[in-house]
């Protein structure tokens, strides 16, 4: 796992470099690489082109409308590096990213090198010899149409950098969070206790921690039965022992009192 001995490498290949370092170089993420948790290098592909207009594209054999990304200097630049592996082609054949291959990425289990690598595609996509013979595969962030890879890139690089030890300021956040438990995140509440005759749950508010919790995990179950029912059909339903939870707290309206918790 990655440490200030030993950060987290992630090469990223683009031809427009400044989208990924204006991102990468605020917040969490940025601190993350002043404090030396996360080595992330930006590769700028034009770098490697040997033409004077710099070309990194060209029209498509057999026509059809758009550009195509050309294998020579995505192979150049790729070779020159010799980046942390797998290499990942962000594009809409690859498997879906979520918080469980996120957690995958920021093991210590991922990856001999520590780190991995991400390609970003632009216009039609990328020459098919550079999937056939140079990446190890496809990432894809959902069923969206982007206009480059870029976008795709920087949520992958920030779901799996959060969870290297000291990204974040508390290292509880991020195993209480949303998908880590197969689960939406409970609701959150902070001060005024009372705003606009909206009033915090009286359970937050009394100082047993077990009461809490049992609420929040209630919450938890009942916002993604109501939201996301796929999730719980994912993780195979919920059990009895969560029924009883379920029942204790009894229906919950967002508008309404929700300051019933289970005993």
């Amino acid at each position: 796992m990655a440490d200030r001995a030993n950060p987290m490498r992630v090469d990223v290949f683009t031809i427009f470099p400044e989208l990924l370092e204006g991102f990468c170089s605020g917040a969490l993420l940025g601190r993350a690489r002043r404090d030396g948790v996360l080595d992330l290098r930006v590769h700028d592909l034009r770098e490697a082109t040997s033409d004077a207009r710099r070309s990194v594209d060209d029209s498509p054999f057999g026509g059809g409308a758009g550009m195509v990304l050309t294998p020579g200097p995505i192979f150049a630049s790729v070779e020159a590096v010799d980046p942390p592996r797998p290499l990942f082609l962000l594009g809409p054949r690859g498997r879906r990213f979520d918080q469980h291959m996120a957690e995958e990425l920021a093991g210590p289990a991922t990856t001999s090198s520590g780190g991995f690598s991400l390609l970003c595609g632009r216009y039609e996509g990328v020459d098919e010899r550079v999937s056939a013979h140079l990446v190890d595969g496809e990432l894809s962030i959902g069923d969206v149409v982007l206009a480059g890879g870029e976008a795709a890139a920087v949520v992958v690089i920030e779901a799996v950098s959060r969870l290297l030890p000291g990204v974040m300021g508390n290292e509880a956040s991020a195993a209480d969070e949303s998908f880590t438990s197969g689960l939406l995140e409970y609701p959150h509440y902070t001060r005024p206790a009372v705003f606009r005759g909206w009033e915090v749950p009286e359970v937050l508010r009394n100082g047993d921690h077990g009461r809490i919790e049992r609420w929040r995990r209630a919450m938890a179950l009942r916002r993604t039965i109501d939201e996301r029912p796929d999730l719980i059909a994912a993780r195979g339903g919920i059990s009895d022992e969560e029924r009883r939870l379920l029942d204790a707290v009894g229906p919950v309206d967002a508008t309404a009192d929700t300051s019933a918790a289970p005993d």
